[in-house]
């Protein structure tokens, strides 16, 4: 297991992963470089909530702050909800070729002479999921089959200290093998061990993860390719993270 290199990601955090019988919970969402530590507000995103029927809806625009954004989300019934940021586009960038390998243009920094150039436009999207009450139905837990996403193959707000966490990533809803997904930590922002590791999908798209202990994590995979046809930019960048508790 290999550390990545830092960049930006984003993420949504719910105020509890579990809200008892609460009927609204608070998230916040930023883009961030440490886990959990929000940087640049998450401005544009069609927050939304899918709740234990598979129904999903959008939510109230948020409050948007300094450094992150604020939502709240209605929970009617007992039963598991995915939160979500929903797909954002971002800004467009520019990627040059170094040999076999393609690289982002830095903001205000020339690209290489003569280098081939291409356009790319940042696709983002965060979950997370909270139980109110008892688990019950699970319709939150289904796949959209749609870009970039990491699907949860067990409760992801059943996940104890020590367990391993069984997912997989998929894209436009086949799955993708070979996929790096990290792990990062948030207690690594106190004692330093900030990445659990990388972890690749297996040709059938499925990973698991291991959970040293209890806490808060984020999971995060991308994926480069072309844009579906009509898109403002011929190549998405994809990024997409899962936050969950283990406790």
């Amino acid at each position: 297991m290999a550390a990545p290199a830092l960049a930006h990601m984003p993420y949504i955090a719910p105020a509890v992963f579990d809200v008892g019988q609460r009927d609204k919970v608070a998230i916040e969402a930023s883009f961030t470089e440490d886990a959990f530590r929000p940087e640049i507000v998450m401005n544009d995103a069609p927050f939304e909530v899918t709740g234990p029927d598979g129904a999903t809806r959008r939510l109230p625009a948020p409050a948007a702050f300094a450094d992150r954004a604020v939502a709240e989300a209605t929970l009617p019934a007992d039963g598991i909800y995915r939160l979500s940021s929903g797909q954002r586009f971002g800004r467009m960038n520019q990627m040059y070729r170094d040999g076999t390998d393609w690289k982002f243009v830095a903001e205000g920094v020339a690209p290489p002479a003569g280098a081939e150039l291409r356009k790319v436009q940042s696709a983002t999207l965060a979950d997370a999921y909270v139980l109110r009450g008892k688990p019950g139905t699970t319709g939150a837990l289904g796949a959209r089959n749609a870009a970039l996403e990491i699907h949860p193959l067990a409760d992801p707000t059943a996940i104890g200290a020590g367990d391993a966490f069984a997912l997989e990533v998929l894209y436009r809803g086949k799955p993708l093998a070979g996929a790096n997904v990290t792990l990062f930590r948030e207690a690594g922002l106190y004692d330093g061990r900030k990445t659990v590791g990388e972890v690749k999908s297996g040709a059938d798209g499925k990973l698991s993860v291991s959970v040293p202990d209890a806490g808060r994590y984020l999971l995060l995979v991308r994926h480069r390719d072309a844009a579906p046809a009509g898109a403002d930019a011929p190549h998405y960048s994809y990024t997409m993270t899962l936050a969950f508790e283990a406790t």
